[in-house]
């Protein structure tokens, strides 16, 4: 880690459904601008972790949360606004979740809850976060058709494109690529790494190889526990700390 500031900080993040602990006490870091992937076997509580982190968790009637989130130096646990603070860390499913509007409207949808109503301050958001999704020049000229009649993949990137309305200051990423084509997934894949000059990114992928493409570091999340975290070439390089991150990246297990 730098000495910047972290722009997450994670300690002793506990988290219960019910009587059942999924997630055990674990502590993290992460940086401005990084792009830092989670890994893991399902089950593992890395949707429940990226849920606490926007407090999305708070819509589980059965969940207990303990420990501390800090975002930029503040305690999200204790954040008043939530709204604002869904706002600045952006989600993204797994399944793109189409709002049945246009697709200008899906894209203008939170700008407009904010209370921008002018057509002059909407079609330059509209625009860019298209273009920031890689999906701009394939629906330019559409804009007033359903959001729900794209492809799967384009669906994904309004979703991406959705999320970026916000202008989030990080964006979470559930296995966005899992009901989407290969060439889609690269195109995402080169949207993020073009977006973290300007946010950070915290990617969940049960696809290895995809962590290895585009992370700064990976963390190995397994039964609610971190295994090890480190820069994803040490990860990768064939050199972790512990055995078990070796034959989850080699494929042995998971």
């Amino acid at each position: 880690m730098s000495e910047r500031a972290p722009k997450i900080a994670v300690e002793n993040l506990r988290l219960a459904y019910d009587s059942k602990e999924v997630i055990h006490g674990i502590s993290f870091e992460v940086e401005p601008n990084e792009i830092l992937a989670v890994i893991g076997p399902a089950q593992s509580g890395k949707t429940s972790m990226l849920r606490c982190l926007n407090r999305t968790i708070d819509f589980a009637a059965n969940a207990t949360v303990s420990g501390t989130i800090r975002v930029d130096g503040e305690d999200v646990r204790k954040v008043k606004d939530v709204f604002t603070l869904r706002r600045k860390i952006g989600m993204v499913a797994p399944l793109p979740v189409g709002l049945p509007l246009t697709i200008y409207d899906n894209v203008a949808f939170a700008p407009r809850s904010a209370g921008l109503t002018g057509k002059a301050d909407l079609d330059p958001i509209v625009e860019r976060c298209l273009q920031q999704a890689a999906l701009w020049d394939e629906v330019k000229d559409r804009l007033g058709s359903l959001g729900t009649a794209l492809s799967g993949g384009q669906q994904q990137r309004l979703t991406i494109a959705r999320a970026l309305s916000h202008e989030p200051e990080i964006l979470c990423l559930d296995e966005f690529s899992i009901a989407i084509d290969p060439v889609t997934t690269m195109r995402i894949e080169d949207v993020l790494k073009e977006l973290r000059r300007e946010i950070t990114i915290i990617l969940v992928t049960n696809l290895t190889q995809q962590a290895r493409r585009l992370a700064d570091r990976t963390m190995f999340l397994w039964n609610g526990e971190i295994v090890e975290i480190d820069t994803t070439g040490v990860m990768f390089s064939g050199q972790p700390k512990d055995p078990r991150t070796r034959d989850y990246v080699r494929g042995v297990f998971g």
